[in-house]
């Protein structure tokens, strides 16, 4: 049975979209995704499912939110093996100045296309430095992600997608959870 990562967008952020996680588990137990595993307090889910079509699937979960808790956020899904491909392809996997708590990845709802990420790949983000392939856009904040230089809204209108970012130890920790699952009999 396919394990799946989701990632809701802005949950549990500055008091607002408040959701349990024990309450996130139980959601997803009601609408039988098995297993579930919340990691962290922002939105990350982990489970086994049947279904194949994950546009489908996000939209059940996201209208099961809405009705239970009353918001209705972005929700990204990305299957194990999508995940294990996003972190081989780490663009800054070979350098050794990279502080894994500085990298984040944002995951793309959509594919912007090739237009769009080469016009938002030229746009100045010093000192961050800014990648992006397909579905997924890898910065690395050299300063901390507290107060950066680049401006994301400017970069997300580019691309025409929504997003949401993890950092690089909450992405490696939710595929360590997705393999655990898969492990699992």
């Amino acid at each position: 049975m396919p394990v799946v990562i989701a990632m809701l967008r802005g949950v549990n952020v500055g008091g607002h979209n408040k959701i349990k996680m024990e309450a996130l588990r139980a959601l997803c137990t009601k609408l039988k995704l098995r297993d579930a595993c919340t990691y962290v307090q922002s939105g990350n889910v982990i489970f086994k499912t049947e279904e194949r079509d994950l546009a489908s699937l996000a939209k059940r979960l996201q209208n099961a939110i809405e009705r239970d808790f009353s918001f209705h956020p972005d929700i990204i899904l990305r299957t194990s093996s999508e995940l294990r491909d996003v972190i081989a392809r780490n663009p800054f996997a070979k350098r050794r100045d990279i502080a894994p708590n500085k990298l984040l990845v944002t995951f793309l709802a959509n594919d912007p296309g090739e237009e769009a990420r080469n016009r938002a790949a030229k746009i100045k983000t010093e000192p961050e430095e800014l990648r992006i392939d397909r579905r997924e856009v890898y910065i690395y904040f050299p300063n901390g992600m507290a107060r950066p230089q680049m401006a994301w809204p400017t970069i997300e209108r580019m691309l025409q997608t929504s997003g949401t970012g993890r950092n690089w130890n909450s992405v490696t920790k939710m595929l360590e959870i997705a393999e655990k699952l898969e492990a699992a009999k």
